[in-house]
This record gives C-alpha cells, structure tokens and sequence, in this order.
C-alpha cells in the first residue's frame, strides 16, 4: 500500500458513475432479459478505461474500475458463488428510517435499490471459478497501463456484509454461514492481491449493521457479531500480505437520518483486529465529521493507515478545497502525516442505477479533493 511519504495521496471508496448504456444492460441482466454476455463484456471493457481516465484527470492517486461490472458491491456475489437459489428477502428495517413513513418509501422506492436481487442461501456455499474477478483485474489494470496513477485497488465483499444481506436457510448457524462465505470469498481477495492489486474489503457489517441487524440487541451483542466477522475475513485473508488490503466500514450509504448509527468510538478497538492496514471511513457527512476526535484519545496502531472521507457521498454541494485541507489536517495532526490518505464517505453509484450525486459533479468533487491535499501538503512539507 502507496502511503503518504512525500505529499497527501488521495482515493475514494470504490462505486463511481456507470455510463447510461452499461447501466441499461445491467437492469436487463437483473431482470433476466437476455444480454449478449461477450456485448457486456466489452462495454464493460471500455466503460473501466473511461472510469479510469476520468479519476486520474480530477487528480485520484489510487483509483479503481469504479465497480462497473457489478449490479452491487456485495450483491455482485450471487453471480460468482453457488449456493445462493433461495427467494429475494429484501433488507426492509432501517431503525433510523423506520420513524419517518415518507422518506422510508422514498429511499425504498429507489429503482436502483428496488431492482436488487439478494436470493437466499438455501444450499452449501462454493466459489464457482475466478473468472469474473480475473476478468475485473484484466480490465482494470488495462485500463490504468501508461497512466498517472499511483496504485490501484479494487473492491471485494467482505464476508460479514453478504452474511448481511443474503438470508440463511441452510446452514442454521450464524458461525458456519459466515465462515462457508468467507472460505469461498477466498479465491477472489486471492486473485486481486497476487495481480498486484490493492484488496478493498467492503465491511459495512461492522457498522451499519448495528442498526438495520441487530437494532434490538446490546452494543455488547454487536460487538460479538464484529469479531466473528472480522474473524472469518481474517481467516479467509491469511494468505495475503496485511499492506496490500484495506478495509471500508459504512453506516449505510442512503439517504436518511443515521440517528442511530454506532459511534466509531464505540467499535474502532474491534476494528482495528481486522487484518487489513488501511481503514476508510465515513468523516464528513454530517453524523459522522465530528469524530474525528476520538483519536485524540484512540492510538493508532502501528502499521494502520487511515482513509478518512473528506468528501460526502450523497449531496451535490462541491466541498471547499480548503475545508478538504482541513479535514486532512486534523487527522494529520493526530495520527501522523504518512498515516492519513484522503478518501470519500462512501460511493458514488452503490446501486446501478441508484446515485444521489450527479455524475459531473462526482468528478469535480474529486478534482477539489486534489487541490485541497494539495494545500494540506504545502502546510505539512512545505512545498
């Protein structure tokens, strides 16, 4: 993992906008109208070289195929794994949402989440192949072949977050349905890792998963549910190299009023058991800008590189470069300039289809996050 030796880097979390035309085809293979697969294929060939060539001109050091070839960042697996033939039982509690009837049929009305398929586990969990994630790596590291980017990641889900959202109705135990998902995850953290690719695991299990999962149970019972999912992503990462992976923890990436999001303060020792080095987060939306603070009380450990959002994810406001400068500063300050890369809350089309930010304004967004690293890099090295 790339740190910040010699000036800020910066990255995001992973979903970036999908052209018009793939996102088409994706809605048809998601409803089972026939696609001409080697058709897909190739548009999403292209789509990842546009993608890439549009992060590296706003200024993104590290960046990634934007997820183009899957419907989801964790649904993407009932593609890729056996085992998942049971029906679709949609996530439909939100504890926060659950309070205001209005905007919870609005946020569930979204055709990008109202498409999503999320079919049960109603036989034992295998990995089917490689070919999809081989493909996925091709694509991307084709596309980033003579450009300016720094590194490279790509995104993966992570086992306690497809424990999350695709129901059990096989094994029956909480314990071997997480550790079959992870056993079978396996192969594809394995493959993006050996083609020399930064390994993001998407946890938002050990966040959101407070409160659309465990709502009812105590802080002390979540906790639990943590460990045995960091514990199954630690087994299933054994093999790889703990710099070359990160992970994103996320309180949900929708728009509602995340009253009842866990504070960071209140998960972050469990988090820092997971295996992986970097961490991104969620900082700057409005629930969660302010803690930052925790780490003037929270030492990071050695080895642990923080990404913390300096963007928002889901508002079309252009955050100030020098409110990016700051929000860089203060972790700096806190946990050293080499330990922090600038990130963004969350991403920026979760859901094909599903994106609250105008495309355009993904991409400028990003180009203000370069300028402020780059302010934030004249205060902290002077140049």
């Amino acid at each position: 993992m790339k740190r910040s030796t010699e000036r800020f880097l910066i990255t995001h979390t992973g979903s970036l906008p999908r052209p018009d035309d793939l996102i088409r085809m994706m809605y048809a293979k998601e409803e089972g109208v026939p696609v001409d697969r080697a058709a897909l294929d190739t548009r999403i060939a292209s789509a990842v070289v546009e993608i890439v060539k549009k992060q590296v001109e706003a200024g993104v050091d590290i960046v990634n195929d934007g997820e183009a070839s899957k419907p989801s960042y964790a649904t993407y697996i009932k593609d890729r794994v056996d085992g998942f033939g049971g029906e679709t039982h949609p996530l439909t509690r939100y504890q926060d949402i659950d309070a205001f009837p209005s905007l919870r049929r609005r946020v569930f009305g979204d055709p990008g989440r109202s498409r999503r398929k999320m079919p049960a586990c109603n036989a034992p969990i295998r990995a089917r192949g490689n070919k999809d994630a081989q493909a996925d790596v091709d694509h991307l590291l084709a596309a980033a072949t003579g450009t300016k980017a720094t590194e490279t990641f790509m995104s993966s889900a992570s086992p306690g977050v497809v424990a999350l959202f695709f129901a059990d109705e096989h094994y029956k135990s909480r314990e071997k349905f997480v550790y079959a998902i992870a056993e079978a995850m396996r192969p594809e953290y394995e493959t993006i890792a050996r083609a020399g690719v930064l390994l993001q695991i998407d946890c938002p299990d050990l966040a959101m998963g407070r409160h659309i999962q465990f709502p009812d149970h105590s802080l002390a019972d979540f906790r639990k549910e943590m460990s045995l999912n960091i514990a199954a992503l630690n087994e299933a990462t054994k093999n790889i190299p703990t710099d070359r992976m990160r992970i994103h923890l996320c309180w949900g990436n929708y728009d509602g009023p995340h009253h009842c999001d866990v504070p960071i303060r209140d998960i972050i020792d469990t988090v820092f058991t997971a295996r992986p080095d970097g961490i991104s987060f969620e900082s700057a939306n409005p629930r969660h800008a302010h803690e930052w603070r925790v780490f003037e009380e929270v030492k990071l450990p050695e080895g642990k590189v923080l990404i913390p959002g300096v963007l928002e994810s889901k508002g079309n406001f252009i955050e100030h470069p020098e409110l990016i400068s700051q929000r860089i500063g203060r972790y700096a300050k806190l946990v050293g300039r080499e330990n922090v890369i600038a990130g963004s809350d969350c991403g920026y089309g979760t859901w094909v289809g599903s994106a609250a930010v105008d495309p355009g304004i993904v991409w400028a967004k990003f180009a203000v996050m370069a300028e402020g690293a780059r302010l934030a890099t004249k205060q902290f090295w002077g140049k």
